[in-house]
């Protein structure tokens, strides 16, 4: 039989450590790509609903576009803004009485999740043809609400 060196004899073993601490490096960057993947996931999700709001507010403010100065104000709908409630979304909207306002709500809310047509805002002031649309939605991931603002100036004096 032949003896083994100490040295020899000293790293049996080795390979097995060297292949563990592998495998664990290995499993760490897995673990770091799907948390990646799903942060990815996360804000193209976010993007396409905000995409979504945004053709959604200047197809409303179109749609004033074509209108007569008196039908503007049968677009406006929701509560007035104020520095209280502008990122919060409030509700109390839904007395808009043009037909095409109405359809759009509707819109709205089979496009977007969790927008409701109560928490929907469009307001009109007569006097200057200044229109903001207010687009809210609900992040279903964090609970909280998303809002997307447009303001137009839509001048019928001409």
């Amino acid at each position: 039989m032949i003896k083994q060196s100490r040295s020899v004899q000293r790293q049996n073993g080795s390979v097995l450590i060297e292949a563990m601490v592998a495998v664990v490096i290995f499993s760490f960057g897995l673990l770091a790509l799907i948390s990646m993947q799903s942060a990815a996931v996360r804000s193209t999700t976010d993007a396409k609903y905000r995409a979504d709001a945004s053709f959604l507010a200047n197809q409303i403010i179109g749609q004033m576009w074509g209108v007569s100065s008196a039908s503007l104000n049968s677009f406006a709908n929701g509560v007035a803004t104020t520095a209280a409630n502008a990122a919060t979304c409030p509700s109390g909207g839904g007395t808009a009485t043009a037909a095409a306002a109405t359809g759009w709500l509707a819109a709205v809310s089979a496009m977007l999740p969790g927008a409701d047509n109560n928490r929907q805002q469009i307001t009109v002031d007569a006097a200057t043809g200044q229109v903001t649309v207010r687009v809210c939605w609900q992040d279903r991931a964090a609970g909280g609400y998303h809002n997307h603002v447009v303001t137009a100036q839509i001048n019928k004096n001409q």
